[in-house]
């Protein structure tokens, strides 16, 4: 069921032809931040059994470009969208990931560049209000989520994701805030960004984080694309991350900078961070 939610409650919204949604899900319009001029859409997933079993919390998962991840009608290449939904719905039900819930960012747009971007690059004119979005996140919406929903709200429950400059704004925002977010997916990245500003920030750190990472690449984005992949890996490696342990890298064989690619990899990405727990509760 779909469910648009308002200052005057939760009001359902008829089905219309390209919807695609997969169970519970609930939209806030227009959340107004005050650290950002444009408001957004944000859309929750609920996971199953939320309703039935209302003693259990939930960690919470929040993804940048909302707007792709649930519906192939809202999504920037329309009918195709990262199928997140879909996808968590049939892993939680196959006992294969943690019942979680799942927050969708809308992307604003004409603001999206500069919300997703740490820094301000003079020949492009534009980027650098990462600063601002991660302060909406953090000091806005996970708030309200927290409120509103049965979260799990430390960082080792939280987690953030998204792709290309989702991708960038997901590691960024992590190594500022690691007391917040404990589990990172980190997909396709957009690391040539202000001449690879992202390597000279990790390669400031002073010591590892607490970070579970999720990085990935398409074959088919471009060398570029990969070779940048690649340095981010062996940046994080150099700080004491382990590949196969808190570290993930995956190369996607043939797999494109779009939504089908990434809706393509999203089972791996969510039994990564979110992975059943064994009966003995581990």
């Amino acid at each position: 069921m779909f469910i648009t939610e308002n200052a005057h409650g939760l009001t359902p919204t008829a089905p219309q032809q390209l919807h695609s949604q997969t169970g519970q899900l609930r939209t806030y319009k227009n959340f107004q931040s005050r650290f950002l001029s444009t408001a957004r859409d944000v859309i929750v997933y609920l996971p199953p059994g939320y309703f039935t079993n209302k003693s259990n919390r939930y960690p919470a998962f929040y993804l940048h470009d909302g707007q792709n991840l649930f519906d192939g009608a809202t999504s920037f290449i329309p009918g195709m969208d990262w199928r997140v939904d879909e996808t968590a719905e049939a892993l939680i039900r196959l006992g294969e990931l943690e019942p979680l819930i799942i927050v969708g960012i809308y992307n604003t747009g004409h603001a999206r560049v500069e919300e997703y971007t740490p820094t301000s690059v003079a020949r492009l004119r534009r980027g650098g209000k990462a600063h601002l979005y991660g302060r909406m996140i953090v000091e806005e919406l996970k708030p309200l989520i927290d409120s509103e929903y049965r979260t799990l709200p430390d960082l080792t429950n939280t987690g953030l994701g998204g792709a290309s400059l989702g991708g960038l704004v997901t590691i960024h925002l992590g190594i500022k805030y690691p007391e917040v977010f404990g589990k990172l997916a980190v997909m396709s990245p957009s690391v040539w960004w202000d001449n690879r500003v992202i390597l000279r920030d990790i390669d400031a750190l002073n010591a590892k984080l607490n970070l579970r990472i999720w990085l990935d690449m398409g074959t088919a984005e471009g060398e570029g694309a990969l070779h940048g992949a690649r340095l981010l890996r062996d940046a994080l490696v150099t700080k004491k991350w382990i590949v196969g342990a808190d570290l993930h890298y995956y190369e996607a064989e043939c797999g494109n900078h779009n939504e089908e690619s990434w809706g393509n990899r999203m089972d791996q990405v969510l039994k990564y961070l979110f992975p059943a727990k064994q009966a003995d509760g581990k």
